[in-house]
């Protein structure tokens, strides 16, 4: 990504929204993607929502917009869109809380933004449940990428590159085409890479995964930033959801130094 690139969102703000020429080689996304739900873009800041549509309108998306947290979560009702944008920072009710009401009863890919660039506020970000998190000033070419890469990683995880069975651990049935949890024979919320992490490492059978390999399995070996507590703060959450006991775990095991596996299961 070049430097043009890279100040495109903070030349926009100096020039009253204005935006540069759209980036060269970016991959669109196939058409059935694209003419799907529409991207729901959060930010009471006008020029940043006309930066954001602009662009992802010339990767071939549709775009419904929201000015305040809940505008957002009516907006969702109205709209069902496939991705949301969300900044942290709205009136009425900020992100977190917008994030956290949704979280409740949908897994639609969130994408967190926020001028708030500590370490801290992204985690308490992917803590509530954000596929991912783009700190301000950001590129707008940057935030077409990662949205195309949570839809790609969505779509894998609900089973649109083909028929991939179910996966089973202890009293977990995992439906890789229908992107399901149960337990128990009672469904589990979980967010796309919840899922995909609990796919992965049942898949590994019993073998340790690193967090390196993790992250690959969430977002690729192409992906641009990831924080380094990502993993930990997925997996913190995915256990909540499960009811595992991080001491004696029947779903989860971790490996002290090395990373993760499917906890062993025990008969009788």
């Amino acid at each position: 990504m070049t430097r043009q690139h890279l100040d495109s969102y903070a030349w926009a703000t100096r020039t009253g929204g204005r935006v540069m020429p759209p980036t060269r080689g970016l991959r669109t996304l196939p058409s059935a993607m694209s003419s799907a739900a529409p991207v729901l873009v959060v930010d009471d800041d006008a020029k940043i929502v006309s930066l954001v549509r602009t662009y992802l309108e010339r990767e071939g998306f549709s775009v419904v917009e929201a000015r305040d947290g809940r505008a957002a979560l009516a907006a969702i009702e109205a709209h069902a869109p496939q991705l949301v944008v969300l900044d942290v920072m709205l009136p009425e009710l900020d992100g977190l809380g917008v994030l956290r009401r949704l979280r409740e009863r949908s897994d639609i890919p969130v994408l967190m933004l926020s001028a708030l660039g500590s370490t801290d506020d992204r985690v308490a970000g992917i803590h509530q449940g954000a596929d991912d998190y783009l700190a301000k000033p950001f590129s707008p070419a940057e935030l077409v990428v990662r949205v195309q890469a949570i839809l790609r990683r969505s779509a894998r995880a609900a089973g649109r590159d083909g028929d991939r069975g179910v996966l089973r651990h202890a009293d977990l049935v995992i439906d890789l085409d229908r992107h399901q949890v149960t337990r128990q024979g009672r469904l589990v919320q979980l967010t796309t890479a919840e899922f995909r992490l609990l796919a992965a490492l049942v898949e590994a059978d019993g073998r340790v995964l690193t967090r390196e390999m993790l992250l690959d399995a969430l977002y690729g070996s192409n992906y641009v930033e990831v924080l380094d507590r990502t993993i930990d703060v997925h997996i913190r959450r995915l256990r909540e959801k499960l009811g595992d006991d991080v001491e004696v775990p029947r779903y989860i095991a971790t490996v002290r130094g090395a990373g993760y596996r499917a906890a062993p299961e025990h008969v009788g």
